[in-house]
């Protein structure tokens, strides 16, 4: 069946792509299935947010997350 995942990106991977979205996938998606999908590179990946708490990779999703995918960040 089917879930709903809300997806929020931020900074330069909002660049061609979409703030927030909410988006279908099939039930076991894996974050790393997204961001797959989203054609980003995993080595730029900072913080990832499941519903406002730290998760990896490997983290399945479920109908009505909300995912927030922030890019490394660097400067000082």
């Amino acid at each position: 069946m089917p879930m709903l995942v809300n997806v929020k990106l931020y900074a330069s991977f909002r660049t061609d792509r979409f703030a927030m979205e909410s988006r279908h996938y099939p039930s076991e998606t894996t974050i790393r299935d997204v961001v797959h999908e989203l054609s980003l590179q995993e080595d730029e990946l900072g913080t990832i947010l499941v519903n406002s708490r730290r998760a990896g990779l490997h983290a399945h999703l479920a109908d009505g997350d909300t995912l927030a995918l922030f890019p490394v960040l660097s400067g000082g």
